[in-house]
């Protein structure tokens, strides 16, 4: 396996995943899935460097991508400059199986040398394994949106986690 940053040719793939989660669960609150096209302006947000990235997790071996992880602004008034929403999605079948774990380790090491102060994550309320990984980050709860989003006929709790950064922070 083989953790990089995420490329043109990982697009169709990157989309696909995605597009599980549209599709399948309440962990995205997106209602339509997406093309490849539609998602390369997404792609193109996140360069190489910067406090804005995109990792994949991909099995060489197989040619298939297992997951990514990615930091996203915040919010886009430039005071919230100095903090970042991040994520992590991975493939059905590569769940519970560490590679949430080795994406977020290359992420927070690529985020430790930026102009960055905090991490936010927000997480579609039920999702243990999400909370787990947070936390094992550094992440703590700061509050919980109760029925925010509407999805499936229902409404979703979102629960959002805070994680300190700074410079010389390796995850």
């Amino acid at each position: 396996m083989q953790v990089r940053a995420g490329s043109e040719g990982d697009l169709p793939a990157l989309t696909e995943l995605y597009n599980h989660y549209v599709r399948e669960t309440a962990i995205t609150f997106d209602t339509a899935v997406f093309t490849p096209e539609q998602r390369r302006p997404w792609l193109h947000s996140h360069p190489e460097d910067g406090p804005h990235r995109l990792l994949v997790a991909s099995d060489d071996h197989l040619g298939r991508l297992l997951g990514y992880a990615s930091s996203n602004p915040f919010r886009p008034k430039p005071a919230y400059g100095t903090s970042v929403e991040v994520s992590v999605y991975l493939a059905p079948k590569a769940a519970g199986q560490g590679i949430g774990t080795l994406l977020y380790d290359a992420l927070f090491h690529a985020l430790a040398s930026e102009d960055l102060h905090r991490a936010y994550a927000a997480i579609a309320l039920p999702n243990e394994p999400s909370v787990r990984l947070h936390e094992r980050f550094g992440f703590r709860h700061v509050g919980t949106f109760g029925q925010v989003g509407r999805k499936f006929g229902r409404y979703w709790d979102v629960a959002w986690y805070e994680k300190e950064l700074r410079r010389s922070e390796r995850a």
